[in-house]
């Protein structure tokens, strides 16, 4: 049996109890460590922690290997119990869902186990889960790639007066360009874009747009480790948020649309005269 396990969003203590003794039955523990982080990272330390709290060693699976060698995991779970640990919700990425898939082919069995993930800890800021639309991904920008596909969704949701949740680029593992070309792996620091890239690059979109929706005065809000002791919330215009000093990843950035009565007083507890 596949056992795939949320994890949540803040360190070892988020797991559930049913998460928890799920992975105790397991012969093997993976944990992918690509599309989110707990908020130790990768350490030896965090790691370290995470074994001594659930009691089994546990294999790092980076992007390679989920993406492109899990047949292997998923062969040993059609002969004994294996987890598969995700930061977060298990169906918050579509790798997951992918990974579903192929173990059903497989005749694996799959068992999920669910937390809170960015999806629904958002709602922290006091903008209603119910009122976003369609969430984006913002990637990092190079000198030759500057895609700007989000946009339309933007517009879509503004147009219907919905929030926006801006999901930011984590670059984790990520071969160089010129590596490839070579055809020898070296990887690239890891990267984690901040609410300010984020910011910076929606407003170099917006100005190559005839008549944008959003712009430096638009209202949003910035939050950082959302789930954590330290998470920091601020609302503000795009330009005072430009300003602010969010500390360590991860970071996510809303979009605020038409708002409520009840939001604009919970928005109110995190403007950037008075944030927390």
């Amino acid at each position: 049996m596949l056992y795939v396990i949320g994890l949540g969003l803040g360190d070892e203590k988020d797991i559930t109890l049913r998460g928890l003794e799920s992975i105790k039955k397991c012969s093997k523990v993976y944990m992918e460590a690509y599309t989110s982080l707990l908020s130790f990272g990768l350490t030896s330390d965090g790691l370290s922690t995470l074994e001594k709290v659930y009691g089994k060693p546990i294999i790092v699976a980076d992007r390679e290997m989920v993406e492109e060698k899990s047949d292997d995991m998923l062969l040993e779970a059609q002969v004994s119990d294996v987890a598969f640990l995700v930061v977060g919700d298990p169906f918050g990425a579509t790798t997951h869902s992918d990974l579903v898939v192929r173990a059903n082919k497989l005749g694996v069995v799959v068992k999920v186990v669910h937390n809170a993930s960015v999806m629904n800890a958002i709602g922290v800021c006091g903008l209603q889960l119910y009122r976003y639309g369609e969430t984006v991904s913002i990637p990092f920008f190079t000198d030759t790639w500057r895609p700007d596909s989000f946009y339309e969704k933007i517009r879509r949701n503004r147009a219907l007066g919905l929030h926006t949740l801006c999901l930011l680029d984590i670059r984790v593992k990520e071969p160089t360009l010129e590596s490839l070309c070579r055809g020898k792996k070296v990887y690239e620091p890891p990267r984690f874009m901040t609410v300010n890239t984020a910011i910076e690059q929606l407003l170099e979109v917006a100005q190559n747009q005839e008549q944008s929706v959003y712009g430096e005065d638009s209202t949003c809000v910035g939050l950082a480790r959302i789930g954590c002791e330290d998470q920091v919330i601020v609302a503000g215009s795009m330009k005072q948020l430009l300003t602010v000093d969010f500390g360590p990843p991860l970071h996510c950035l809303v979009i605020v649309g038409e708002t409520h009565p009840v939001e604009e007083e919970m928005l109110e507890f995190y403007k950037i005269d008075g944030s927390s």
